[in-house]
Protein backbone atom coordinates (compact mmCIF):
# COMPACT_ATOMS: atom_id res chain seq x y z
CA UNK A 1 0.00 0.00 0.00
CA UNK A 2 1.34 3.35 -1.06
CA UNK A 3 1.64 6.40 1.47
CA UNK A 4 -0.93 8.06 -0.61
CA UNK A 5 -3.66 5.39 -0.88
CA UNK A 6 -2.53 4.80 3.42
CA UNK A 7 -3.26 8.72 3.85
CA UNK A 8 -6.71 8.54 1.58
CA UNK A 9 -8.00 5.81 3.68
CA UNK A 10 -7.34 7.03 7.08
CA UNK A 11 -8.57 10.92 5.99
CA UNK A 12 -12.36 9.75 7.03
CA UNK A 13 -10.82 8.13 10.91
CA UNK A 14 -8.50 11.74 10.98
CA UNK A 15 -11.93 13.60 10.13
CA UNK A 16 -13.84 11.96 12.58
CA UNK A 17 -11.43 12.18 15.71
CA UNK A 18 -11.07 15.72 14.64
CA UNK A 19 -15.24 15.78 14.90
CA UNK A 20 -14.86 14.59 17.94
CA UNK A 21 -12.59 16.92 19.45
CA UNK A 22 -14.87 19.38 17.91
CA UNK A 23 -18.06 18.45 19.61
CA UNK A 24 -16.45 17.69 22.95
CA UNK A 25 -14.62 21.12 22.69
CA UNK A 26 -17.92 22.74 22.17
CA UNK A 27 -19.72 20.56 25.21
CA UNK A 28 -17.07 22.11 27.83
CA UNK A 29 -17.94 25.74 26.48
CA UNK A 30 -21.78 25.16 26.28
CA UNK A 31 -22.12 23.21 29.95
CA UNK A 32 -21.84 24.22 33.10
CA UNK A 33 -23.26 26.18 36.36
CA UNK A 34 -25.16 28.50 33.58
CA UNK A 35 -25.75 26.13 30.25
CA UNK A 36 -25.37 28.03 27.09
CA UNK A 37 -26.83 26.99 23.80
CA UNK A 38 -24.32 25.08 20.94
CA UNK A 39 -25.51 27.93 18.03
CA UNK A 40 -24.14 30.62 21.06
CA UNK A 41 -21.28 28.65 20.82
CA UNK A 42 -20.48 28.41 17.28
CA UNK A 43 -21.68 32.05 16.69
CA UNK A 44 -19.46 33.74 19.63
CA UNK A 45 -16.43 31.32 18.15
CA UNK A 46 -17.52 33.09 14.52
CA UNK A 47 -18.02 36.76 15.94
CA UNK A 48 -14.52 35.96 17.49
CA UNK A 49 -12.48 34.81 14.54
CA UNK A 50 -14.30 35.92 11.54
CA UNK A 51 -16.11 39.48 13.06
CA UNK A 52 -19.63 37.37 11.68
CA UNK A 53 -21.70 39.72 13.43
CA UNK A 54 -24.54 37.54 15.43
CA UNK A 55 -26.23 39.87 17.93
CA UNK A 56 -25.49 37.52 21.44
CA UNK A 57 -25.77 38.64 24.81
CA UNK A 58 -22.89 40.19 25.91
CA UNK A 59 -22.50 38.08 28.87
CA UNK A 60 -22.88 34.78 27.42
CA UNK A 61 -20.15 35.60 24.83
CA UNK A 62 -17.91 36.64 27.41
CA UNK A 63 -18.53 33.48 29.18
CA UNK A 64 -17.75 31.22 25.79
CA UNK A 65 -14.97 33.38 25.14
CA UNK A 66 -13.62 34.55 27.89
CA UNK A 67 -13.90 31.79 30.04
CA UNK A 68 -15.00 28.50 28.93
CA UNK A 69 -13.32 27.89 25.51
CA UNK A 70 -9.88 28.95 26.62
CA UNK A 71 -10.35 26.74 29.59
CA UNK A 72 -11.58 23.25 27.43
CA UNK A 73 -8.43 23.97 25.20
CA UNK A 74 -5.87 24.61 28.02
CA UNK A 75 -8.32 20.95 29.05
CA UNK A 76 -7.53 19.27 25.91
CA UNK A 77 -4.14 20.05 25.60
CA UNK A 78 -3.13 18.83 28.72
CA UNK A 79 -4.87 15.31 28.55
CA UNK A 80 -3.33 14.55 25.24
CA UNK A 81 0.20 15.78 26.25
CA UNK A 82 -0.30 13.68 29.81
CA UNK A 83 -1.58 10.85 27.51
CA UNK A 84 1.43 10.98 24.94
CA UNK A 85 4.05 11.53 27.57
CA UNK A 86 2.39 8.44 29.14
CA UNK A 87 2.92 6.34 25.78
CA UNK A 88 6.14 7.41 25.57
CA UNK A 89 7.12 6.29 28.81
CA UNK A 90 5.77 3.15 29.47
CA UNK A 91 7.44 2.10 26.05
CA UNK A 92 11.25 3.70 26.49
CA UNK A 93 11.12 2.04 30.06
CA UNK A 94 9.32 -1.06 29.43
CA UNK A 95 7.38 -0.04 32.81
CA UNK A 96 3.49 -0.50 32.31
CA UNK A 97 2.85 1.75 35.98
CA UNK A 98 5.32 4.47 34.36
CA UNK A 99 3.36 7.56 34.05
CA UNK A 100 4.58 11.37 33.25
CA UNK A 101 5.01 12.51 36.99
CA UNK A 102 7.55 9.14 37.49
CA UNK A 103 10.09 11.76 36.78
CA UNK A 104 9.87 13.73 39.56
CA UNK A 105 8.34 16.85 37.02
CA UNK A 106 5.25 17.14 38.92
CA UNK A 107 7.17 16.77 41.95
CA UNK A 108 9.78 20.08 41.01
CA UNK A 109 6.60 22.15 39.83
CA UNK A 110 5.05 22.21 43.11
CA UNK A 111 8.18 23.75 44.76
CA UNK A 112 8.79 25.83 42.22
CA UNK A 113 5.35 27.20 42.19
CA UNK A 114 5.13 27.56 46.03
CA UNK A 115 9.14 28.72 46.25
CA UNK A 116 7.26 31.72 44.39
CA UNK A 117 3.88 32.10 46.06
CA UNK A 118 5.29 31.93 49.57
CA UNK A 119 8.49 32.76 49.71
CA UNK A 120 8.92 35.61 47.03
CA UNK A 121 11.21 34.02 44.82
CA UNK A 122 11.76 36.01 42.24
CA UNK A 123 10.77 39.54 43.61
CA UNK A 124 7.35 39.38 41.78
CA UNK A 125 9.11 39.16 38.51
CA UNK A 126 8.53 35.32 38.09
CA UNK A 127 4.09 34.36 37.64
CA UNK A 128 3.39 31.17 39.86
CA UNK A 129 3.29 29.16 36.34
CA UNK A 130 6.45 30.26 35.04
CA UNK A 131 8.00 29.31 38.44
CA UNK A 132 5.94 26.21 38.11
CA UNK A 133 7.85 25.41 35.03
CA UNK A 134 11.45 26.83 36.30
CA UNK A 135 11.19 24.16 39.22
CA UNK A 136 10.06 21.11 36.56
CA UNK A 137 12.99 21.60 35.04
CA UNK A 138 15.56 21.56 37.53
CA UNK A 139 13.54 19.02 39.10
CA UNK A 140 14.20 16.79 35.56
CA UNK A 141 17.96 17.77 35.28
CA UNK A 142 18.30 16.43 38.79
CA UNK A 143 16.56 13.24 37.87
CA UNK A 144 18.50 12.75 34.43
CA UNK A 145 22.15 13.34 36.54
CA UNK A 146 20.85 11.21 39.50
CA UNK A 147 20.26 8.52 36.47
CA UNK A 148 23.04 9.42 34.45
CA UNK A 149 25.48 8.94 37.46
CA UNK A 150 23.29 5.44 38.61
CA UNK A 151 24.30 3.86 35.13
CA UNK A 152 22.44 3.30 32.44
CA UNK A 153 19.16 1.23 31.98
CA UNK A 154 15.39 2.14 32.98
CA UNK A 155 16.06 0.95 36.10
CA UNK A 156 18.14 3.72 36.56
CA UNK A 157 15.64 6.10 35.15
CA UNK A 158 12.95 4.85 38.00
CA UNK A 159 14.78 5.21 40.68
CA UNK A 160 16.39 8.70 40.16
CA UNK A 161 12.61 9.71 39.40
CA UNK A 162 11.77 8.12 42.78
CA UNK A 163 13.96 9.90 44.34
CA UNK A 164 13.78 13.24 42.98
CA UNK A 165 10.19 13.21 44.00
CA UNK A 166 10.30 12.60 47.62
CA UNK A 167 13.27 15.28 47.78
CA UNK A 168 10.80 17.83 46.18
CA UNK A 169 7.80 16.66 47.75
CA UNK A 170 10.05 16.99 51.04
CA UNK A 171 10.51 20.59 49.89
CA UNK A 172 7.43 21.48 49.18
CA UNK A 173 5.64 20.54 52.37
CA UNK A 174 8.77 22.22 54.46
CA UNK A 175 7.89 25.44 52.55
CA UNK A 176 4.26 25.24 53.27
CA UNK A 177 4.82 24.44 56.55
CA UNK A 178 7.37 26.91 57.45
CA UNK A 179 5.85 29.84 55.94
CA UNK A 180 2.68 30.07 54.53
CA UNK A 181 -0.30 31.38 55.75
CA UNK A 182 -3.37 29.53 56.33
CA UNK A 183 -5.06 30.89 52.88
CA UNK A 184 -1.52 30.89 51.28
CA UNK A 185 -1.97 26.80 52.34
CA UNK A 186 -5.53 26.59 51.25
CA UNK A 187 -4.59 27.46 47.48
CA UNK A 188 -1.78 25.82 46.92
CA UNK A 189 -3.16 22.86 48.02
CA UNK A 190 -6.31 23.62 45.44
CA UNK A 191 -3.58 24.24 42.79
CA UNK A 192 -1.88 21.14 43.74
CA UNK A 193 -4.62 18.93 43.51
CA UNK A 194 -5.63 20.60 39.70
CA UNK A 195 -6.75 23.69 38.89
CA UNK A 196 -7.93 25.04 35.55
CA UNK A 197 -9.95 28.27 36.84
CA UNK A 198 -7.27 30.69 36.22
CA UNK A 199 -6.72 29.55 32.67
CA UNK A 200 -6.92 32.38 29.63
CA UNK A 201 -6.43 32.36 25.96
CA UNK A 202 -2.89 33.95 26.66
CA UNK A 203 -2.06 30.32 28.12
CA UNK A 204 -3.26 28.45 25.10
CA UNK A 205 -1.01 29.88 23.14
CA UNK A 206 2.05 28.18 25.23
CA UNK A 207 -0.24 25.05 25.81
CA UNK A 208 -1.46 24.13 22.09
CA UNK A 209 1.82 24.89 20.19
CA UNK A 210 3.64 22.82 22.71
CA UNK A 211 1.54 19.62 22.87
CA UNK A 212 0.96 19.80 18.62
CA UNK A 213 4.99 20.07 18.44
CA UNK A 214 5.19 17.20 21.45
CA UNK A 215 2.84 14.88 19.06
CA UNK A 216 5.30 15.73 16.48
CA UNK A 217 8.32 14.48 17.85
CA UNK A 218 6.13 11.20 19.07
CA UNK A 219 4.65 10.69 15.91
CA UNK A 220 7.79 10.99 13.72
CA UNK A 221 9.35 8.31 15.88
CA UNK A 222 6.39 5.67 15.84
CA UNK A 223 8.78 3.13 14.75
CA UNK A 224 11.13 3.33 17.01
CA UNK A 225 9.28 3.30 19.78
CA UNK A 226 8.02 -0.46 17.93
CA UNK A 227 11.14 -1.17 17.97
CA UNK A 228 12.07 -0.27 21.99
CA UNK A 229 8.76 -2.33 22.71
CA UNK A 230 11.25 -5.48 22.35
CA UNK A 231 13.84 -3.42 23.98
CA UNK A 232 16.97 -0.97 23.53
CA UNK A 233 19.80 -4.22 22.93
CA UNK A 234 16.65 -4.89 19.96
CA UNK A 235 16.40 -1.53 19.20
CA UNK A 236 20.12 -1.16 18.56
CA UNK A 237 20.25 -3.98 16.49
CA UNK A 238 17.70 -2.59 14.17
CA UNK A 239 20.32 0.23 13.45
CA UNK A 240 18.57 2.97 16.07
CA UNK A 241 20.64 5.68 17.55
CA UNK A 242 19.57 4.64 20.89
CA UNK A 243 20.80 7.22 23.20
CA UNK A 244 19.61 9.77 20.77
CA UNK A 245 15.91 8.58 20.52
CA UNK A 246 15.88 7.89 24.48
CA UNK A 247 17.07 11.69 24.60
CA UNK A 248 14.88 13.20 22.51
CA UNK A 249 11.45 11.34 23.65
CA UNK A 250 12.23 11.34 27.04
CA UNK A 251 12.72 15.14 26.99
CA UNK A 252 10.11 15.89 25.17
CA UNK A 253 7.68 14.03 27.47
CA UNK A 254 9.58 15.94 30.09
CA UNK A 255 8.69 19.41 28.36
CA UNK A 256 4.76 18.46 27.41
CA UNK A 257 4.52 17.72 31.32
CA UNK A 258 6.37 20.60 33.08
CA UNK A 259 4.17 22.95 30.76
CA UNK A 260 0.90 21.39 31.77
CA UNK A 261 1.80 20.93 34.98
CA UNK A 262 2.92 24.65 35.35
CA UNK A 263 -0.12 25.93 34.06
CA UNK A 264 -2.74 23.72 35.33
CA UNK A 265 -1.53 21.82 38.52
CA UNK A 266 -0.73 17.94 39.38
CA UNK A 267 -3.42 16.06 37.34
CA UNK A 268 -2.51 12.23 37.97
CA UNK A 269 -3.84 8.99 36.82
CA UNK A 270 -4.08 10.43 33.15
CA UNK A 271 -0.91 9.66 31.86
CA UNK A 272 -1.04 6.25 33.69
CA UNK A 273 -4.79 4.72 32.68
CA UNK A 274 -4.89 6.35 29.42
CA UNK A 275 -2.31 4.76 27.39
CA UNK A 276 -3.44 1.68 28.07
CA UNK A 277 -7.37 2.18 27.39
CA UNK A 278 -5.55 3.25 23.67
CA UNK A 279 -3.87 -0.06 23.25
CA UNK A 280 -7.05 -2.26 24.41
CA UNK A 281 -8.70 -0.23 21.39
CA UNK A 282 -6.27 -0.13 18.54
CA UNK A 283 -3.14 -2.20 19.80
CA UNK A 284 0.55 -1.77 20.38
CA UNK A 285 1.29 -0.31 16.74
CA UNK A 286 2.37 3.23 18.06
CA UNK A 287 1.24 4.86 14.44
CA UNK A 288 -1.91 4.12 15.69
CA UNK A 289 -1.73 4.36 19.12
CA UNK A 290 -0.06 7.59 19.72
CA UNK A 291 -3.03 9.57 18.00
CA UNK A 292 -5.50 7.65 19.59
CA UNK A 293 -4.06 8.16 23.19
CA UNK A 294 -3.75 11.97 22.29
CA UNK A 295 -7.18 12.18 21.62
CA UNK A 296 -9.03 9.64 24.36
CA UNK A 297 -6.97 11.84 26.54
CA UNK A 298 -8.22 15.58 25.20
CA UNK A 299 -11.67 14.10 25.24
CA UNK A 300 -11.47 12.56 28.68
CA UNK A 301 -10.17 15.92 30.30
CA UNK A 302 -12.59 18.19 28.86
CA UNK A 303 -15.56 15.88 30.27
CA UNK A 304 -13.41 15.74 33.50
CA UNK A 305 -13.22 19.25 33.55
CA UNK A 306 -17.23 19.80 32.59
CA UNK A 307 -17.63 17.51 35.91
CA UNK A 308 -15.81 19.36 37.85
CA UNK A 309 -17.86 22.00 37.63
CA UNK A 310 -21.36 20.97 37.72
CA UNK A 311 -20.64 18.28 40.58
CA UNK A 312 -21.16 20.50 43.30
CA UNK A 313 -23.50 23.57 42.40
CA UNK A 314 -21.51 26.93 43.26
CA UNK A 315 -18.39 24.93 44.21
CA UNK A 316 -15.94 23.95 41.43
CA UNK A 317 -13.91 20.43 41.97
CA UNK A 318 -10.21 20.10 41.62
CA UNK A 319 -9.57 18.59 38.15
CA UNK A 320 -7.59 16.34 39.81
CA UNK A 321 -9.76 15.13 42.25
CA UNK A 322 -12.38 13.78 39.39
CA UNK A 323 -9.71 12.27 37.36
CA UNK A 324 -8.73 10.37 40.65
CA UNK A 325 -12.45 9.24 40.99
CA UNK A 326 -12.15 8.18 37.65
CA UNK A 327 -9.23 6.77 36.81
CA UNK A 328 -8.68 4.62 39.62
CA UNK A 329 -11.23 2.41 39.09
CA UNK A 330 -10.81 2.31 35.35
CA UNK A 331 -6.92 1.63 36.22
CA UNK A 332 -8.85 -1.35 38.40
CA UNK A 333 -10.96 -2.67 35.88
CA UNK A 334 -7.96 -2.67 33.49
CA UNK A 335 -6.06 -4.58 35.49
CA UNK A 336 -8.55 -7.22 36.16
CA UNK A 337 -9.30 -7.62 32.43
CA UNK A 338 -5.29 -7.40 31.95
CA UNK A 339 -5.32 -10.65 34.65
CA UNK A 340 -8.68 -12.02 33.22
CA UNK A 341 -7.10 -12.64 29.42
CA UNK A 342 -3.71 -14.03 30.40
Amino acid sequence: MTATSLVARRTPIYGLALLVLVVTLGCGAAIGETSIPFDVVAKTVANKLWQAGYALDPIDQGIVWNYRLSRAIIAACCGASLALSGVVLQCLLRNALADPYLLGISAGASSGAVAVAILGLGAGILSFSFGAFIGAIIAFGIVSLLAARAGSGTAAIILAGIAGSQLFNALTSFMVTKSATAEQARGIMFWLLGNLSGVRWTDVTLALPVTLLGFVVCITHARSLDAFAFGADAAASLGLAVKRIYAVLITAAALMTAIMVSLVGSIGFVGLVIPHAARMIVGVRHSRLLPVAALIGAVFMVLADILSRIAIPGQVLPIGVVTALIGAPAFALLLGRRGSTR
